[in-house]
């Protein structure tokens, strides 16, 4: 049985976006985000790939600046990312690219590392999606913190994270946190919002905790 905990962390989430070339990067990096989280370190490379074809896809079959949502869940054993965007027309197909082909790849690519996939035209959007086998890891868990580990674990690297019996250094964690804090930054910034004003919201929410927990 999957602990509470573990549940409230893969909870299925979404983001709306433009789709751009520059927000393949920041796409990536809430994959690698959340699967750690999950526990799910081995399906990251693949997903990210996934994420980052499909957006390719949209941006080259239906246009730059096209508004466009992610959406990840989990669908029994498996990851299920799915891509929306308003056309209806533009449908993805698997094509055979020739070896001097410079484009058709993307869903082959897909094709390839997806246990299925598909695209469903809808009244008013498209959804293309794929699923992925959740490969497990290691279950986020320090200090009987359930979020700390996985972030840590995302961003730390499991090779460099542990020092003696399962203890991080101080230093290598506020390393990782400044990493992880800077990328939800610079995500808000894109989506328009202010930081100093998410920093003090974070700070109200820190202290009301500590106080509970006091």
């Amino acid at each position: 049985m999957v602990p509470n905990d573990q549940r409230r962390l893969r909870k299925p989430w979404s983001i709306a976006f433009v789709a751009e070339p520059e927000e393949a990067a920041a796409l990536r990096r809430l994959m690698r985000l959340h699967l750690g989280l999950w526990g799910f370190p081995g399906t990251i490379e693949a997903a990210q790939l996934c994420v980052t074809e499909m957006l390719s896809n949209v941006i080259a079959h239906v246009g730059a600046g096209t508004p466009t949502t992610l959406s990840v869940s989990l669908n029994g054993g498996h990851v299920r990312i799915e891509i929306q965007d308003p056309d209806t027309r533009a449908l993805p197909t698997l094509l055979q690219a020739g070896a001097e082909s410079e484009g058709g790849r993307g869903m082959a690519l897909i094709d390839a590392l997806a246990v299925r996939w598909g695209v469903e035209p809808r009244a008013d959007r498209k959804v293309t999606w794929c699923e992925l086998a959740a490969e497990p890891g290691l279950s986020p868990s320090m200090h009987d913190d359930p979020r700390t580990e996985g972030l840590l674990e995302v961003y730390g690297g499991q090779e460099t994270m542990f020092v003696g019996s399962r203890r991080l250094s101080l230093a290598r964690v506020e390393e990782a946190a400044i990493d992880i804090i800077a990328d939800l930054l610079h995500w808000l910034h894109t989506q328009g919002r202010d930081a100093d004003d998410f920093l003090d919201r974070v700070q109200t929410h820190f202290e009301a905790e500590a106080r509970i927990s006091a």
